[in-house]
């Protein structure tokens, strides 16, 4: 697991953990089961506080998307795939609110973006 922290982003620093770590399970690249590095090695691998690890640990426990279990470890929740799926049609809003922001200040419409989605996906994708 890669994370990247920037003291002078104005973010605290456990919400930097727990947005990109979030990021990592709700794209898919932490897999359900998958074990966390314990909150220590985290804090010496970062080099800042266990409590400042702890806090986020404890932030994505709150959320349902990691499971602490005693002496154990931490590992990507399971089973809260709904909550998930609901986080990843979030972003997937996001996104498309950027596109919109976006092909209005070219100007394209919204008609020319559906055809060029409905383009791209029989192409089967812009890597294609």
């Amino acid at each position: 697991m890669n994370i990247l922290l920037s003291p002078s982003s104005g973010e605290p620093i456990y919400l930097q953990i727990v947005r990109q770590m979030r990021g990592s399970i709700l794209q898919g690249e932490l897999l359900p089961g998958t074990p966390l590095p314990s909150i220590r090695q985290l804090a010496k691998d970062l080099q800042i506080s266990v409590i400042t690890t702890k806090r986020a640990y404890n932030e994505l426990e709150q959320e349902g998307l990691i499971d602490s279990v005693v002496g154990k470890g931490s590992f990507v929740a399971g089973g809260n795939q709904e909550f998930i799926r609901e986080q990843r049609i979030r972003m997937l809003e996001d996104k498309i609110k950027e596109l919109l922001e976006e092909s209005r200040s070219i100007p394209v419409s919204v008609d020319e973006l559906i055809d060029w989605i409905r383009l791209l996906e029989n192409e089967g994708g812009p890597d294609k």
